[in-house]
């Protein structure tokens, strides 16, 4: 749905139930696509780095080349 702002302004609490129930609201401005009206979401809180330490093992090959697949992106068979 596509509402110029004076009609966004007039209609705002019906233009805001409209994108909570999914539909997509762009506001123009002199006919062409200004905002979008958008659902708000809560802010994630800031990831914590090492909330996995010493549960993750990795193998002792892990950096190792496999032939078998390397071979098949570089176009070798």
């Amino acid at each position: 749905m596509k509402v110029n702002m004076h009609e966004a302004k007039s209609n705002l609490s019906k233009l805001g139930e409209k994108v909570w129930q999914g539909e997509r609201v762009v506001i123009a401005k002199a006919g062409k696509p200004y905002l979008d009206l958008v659902p708000h979401k809560a802010q994630l809180k800031p990831r914590k780095p090492g909330r996995f330490k010493g549960q993750i093992k990795l193998a002792p090959d892990f950096n190792e080349e496999i032939k078998e697949v390397t071979s098949g992106f570089e176009g070798e068979e």
